[in-house]
């Protein structure tokens, strides 16, 4: 068995299921666990990725416009290596390659003809779903199931536990007699900085597992365009920044183009220090593994007096509104 796999997340279930070893190329993103950054590179951005989130905005929406996909395919690469299996998607083309360019590489010039295994998560089902896939076609189905039945249980875990502590403190403010209704917490999460955009897919399942309410965004639908007057109008208790490929340091560098926007620091988010940067290149934007990850960091950011799996300051940090990365 020979694998390719072309995109990040793919990579990571090959390796929870214990199969990394049979891995021979990987995507330009893949980098996670780190010995596969030894493995040859199959796949290409068509555009510079360095610069402002404007920037690279706008080389997307530009390349969009002439071609199917922003990345490229090897395929005298993909011809070398000989896989038997090549993993792909079909959820996003601004995510990773195509499916189509990948199979025109594939039967152009692979003449170990892979079967290509290709994924499509738009939601946390959808992830599940192509993790049997992957087991299935790898032949580790039982592997694959034992995987998905342990990272129910942590998703149940955590979805309980909101629930209780909500009832409880609910219960107790009725004791006490206060005239307040205790609410779950509203929560803003954003993909991308500029132009804004909110998170779709499977991240506003992640805030309503951990008792939060979701503002922006629809499960199981790609993440929309947002505007700052819709943000100051829905005002929500929680600010989430974590965009799509960018880790907490490149987001920093950025925060500034939403704390300094006019009526940013009136928000309920930003008096009560309810705005945080989270690692959407390491965590929320991959629907892999360690999306069960994602959720245990979402539950601390927007419940930290209940949740404590000890993520803070490593994939997630309440940002510092005061300070200039500029």
């Amino acid at each position: 068995m020979r694998i390719v796999s072309l995109i990040a997340s793919s990579t990571e279930i090959v390796h929870a299921l214990g199969l990394g070893k049979y891995m021979v190329g990987r995507s330009h993103e893949c980098d996670y666990p780190q010995s596969v950054k030894s493995l040859p590179i199959c796949t290409g951005p068509k555009f510079a990725v360095d610069g402002s989130s404007y920037e690279i905005d706008q080389r997307v929406k530009a390349i969009l416009q002439e071609s199917l996909s922003v990345y490229k395919v090897d395929a005298q690469i993909l011809d070398d290596l000989s896989p038997s299996h090549i993993i792909t998607q079909a959820q996003c083309d601004v995510c990773a390659v195509s499916l189509k360019d990948v199979e025109a590489a594939a039967c152009e010039m692979v003449k170990s003809h892979p079967a290509i295994i290709s994924l499509e998560p738009n939601c946390l089902e959808d992830y599940f779903s192509d993790l049997l896939k992957v087991g299935r076609a790898l032949d580790c189905e039982a592997t694959a199931q034992k995987l998905i039945d342990e990272s129910r249980q942590r998703i149940e875990n955590v979805r309980a536990r909101a629930v209780e502590a909500l009832s409880a403190r609910r219960e107790a403010k009725q004791k006490a007699g206060a005239q307040e209704v205790l609410t779950p917490r509203t929560v803003a999460v954003v993909e991308w900085i500029e132009p804004l955009m909110a998170a779709g897919n499977w991240m506003p399942e992640l805030v309503e597992l951990c008792g939060g309410i979701n503002l922006f965004g629809i499960a199981g639908k790609h993440s929309p365009w947002m505007t700052f007057a819709e943000l100051i109008e829905k005002d929500p208790d929680v600010i989430v920044v974590t965009p799509c490929g960018f880790d907490n340091e490149r987001t920093l560098t950025e925060m500034h183009l939403i704390s300094g926007h006019a009526g940013f620091r009136d928000l309920k988010a930003a008096k009560t220090g309810r705005v945080y940067i989270a690692d959407g290149n390491q965590y929320f934007n991959r629907p892999g593994p360690r999306l069960v990850d994602s959720l245990e960091i979402m539950a601390e950011m927007i419940y930290p007096e209940i949740f404590a799996f000890g993520h803070e300051n490593k994939a997630w940090l309440k940002a510092d509104l005061n300070e200039s990365h500029e």
